[in-house]
């Protein structure tokens, strides 16, 4: 009996000790910071290693002349480093993975007469909240809205990535700006069922219609917009500009040859029919960057038996483009001419087929430029890639919106 205790007693130090079972811990280190400080609390040790559940706080402190970016963590993703960011000057994160921490600051100019509502949530068909960022030139109003759809191959990114763009599109004080999230495909969410295609156009829809009912808010008119994107987001706002009349309660080919979006927000004094027709009318320009506009790289991502090539047919936007004399959407289209992952000959078939519909289109190639030259992230090579491609065809983008909205200019 007296063993039996002493084994016993000698069990519960052990456990309780972590002799047993070792407590996890991750590797966390700090980026180099430029243009401002970061303080983290508790203090990393030395060694980097940080106990898995610990909550650290990142606090960011801009010098004198610039402005806070983003407080950021990354992890390592399908292309290298994936940022999580925070625009606050404080930001918790949990350890749950190794993990790398940072802040990103600008120049106070970059955001003169600038007002940024963040976070706004349209919707949640799934575990993730969709939202949309807002960046309008102060004393907006009535302006004509553009609407930002982020890449990441269907499957990663949130709109943040768009925000360089973003604030190149206010400067001029003619717009106000939306840059949109929606679900991933696939379980990238946390979803149970993986989400298709047509759950993501679905949400972009939704955000717009969101947009429509708030812009006003924001010094927007919501019966004047633009659409852009650039790589999935390219195809996701072709697919805005080309086939807001395929929204619908019809469902997405559980009925043959019918393939209709519910928007995953809907205003509750609206019908499907009232938005679809308003949507119609208010998407008037778009510019696809570097997008799938149909063919191999398309993918429908549904695991219905039933999926075939039809239902590719019906999200992709080569084969869905509205005849002009039915509705003008006059597009610019970019590329850069060291893209390896969108060939020329992809973006030049939907050149050929606009213009085939009567469609006005202007294509620019970007000299030297790859792929992804309008995202924006905290890294140097990003930024750097976004300063001599970016900007300049952001300028070209813009001056493109404008013979739509202002053509007396």
């Amino acid at each position: 009996m007296i063993q039996k205790s002493i084994i016993l007693v000698f069990l519960i130090v052990v456990s309780c000790s972590g002799i047993l079972q070792a407590q996890k811990t991750f590797s966390v280190a700090v980026d180099e910071v430029k243009n401002g400080k970061i303080k983290v609390q508790p203090a990393i040790p030395k060694d980097g290693q940080v106990a898995e559940g610990t909550e650290l706080t990142i606090t960011a402190k801009a010098d004198k002349g610039y402005v806070l970016d983003a407080v950021y963590y990354s992890v390592k993703g399908r292309w290298g480093a994936m940022y999580h960011e925070c625009t606050a000057p404080t930001f918790k994160v949990v350890i749950d993975q190794d993990k790398n921490l940072g802040a990103s600051f600008i120049d106070k100019e970059e955001v003169k007469n600038l007002m940024v509502a963040s976070n706004i949530v349209y919707a949640q068909p799934g575990v993730k909240k969709l939202k949309y960022d807002v960046f309008a030139p102060e004393g907006a109003k009535n302006l004509p809205c553009i609407v930002i759809i982020h890449g990441g191959g269907w499957m990663s990114n949130t709109e943040d990535i768009m925000r360089g763009m973003a604030r190149e599109l206010v400067k001029d004080g003619k717009y106000v700006v939306f840059s949109i999230d929606y679900r991933w495909a696939g379980k990238g969410d946390g979803d149970e069922v993986g989400n298709t295609m047509p759950d993501l156009i679905s949400d972009v829809f939704g955000a717009i219609a969101h947009i429509m009912e708030h812009a006003k808010i924001y010094g927007g008119d919501p019966t004047r917009i633009a659409v852009t994107g650039d790589s999935a987001g390219g195809h996701l706002s072709a697919v805005a500009a080309t086939m807001p009349n395929k929204i619908g309660d019809g469902g997405f080919g559980k009925t043959p040859g019918v393939f209709e979006f519910m928007p995953s927000y809907i205003p509750k004094d609206k019908t499907v029919e009232q938005v679809r027709d308003e949507m119609m009318a208010a998407i008037q320009v778009a510019a696809p960057s570097y997008g799938v506009f149909g063919g191999q790289l398309l993918n429908h991502y549904s695991e219905d038996p039933k999926a075939d090539d039809t239902w590719k047919e019906g999200i992709a936007p080569l084969s869905n483009i509205p005849n002009a004399e039915e509705r003008q959407i006059p597009h610019y289209l970019t590329r850069g001419t060291t893209d390896m992952l969108i060939k020329d000959e992809m973006v030049q078939s939907y050149v050929d087929a606009l213009e085939a519909a009567g469609q006005r289109v202007k294509y620019d190639q970007v000299e030297g430029a790859g792929h992804a030259f309008f995202d924006w992230k905290p890294d140097d090579r990003t930024k750097a890639t976004f300063a001599e491609y970016g900007i300049k065809y952001i300028g070209e983008m813009e001056n493109f919106f404008d013979s739509v909205f202002y053509p007396s200019n």
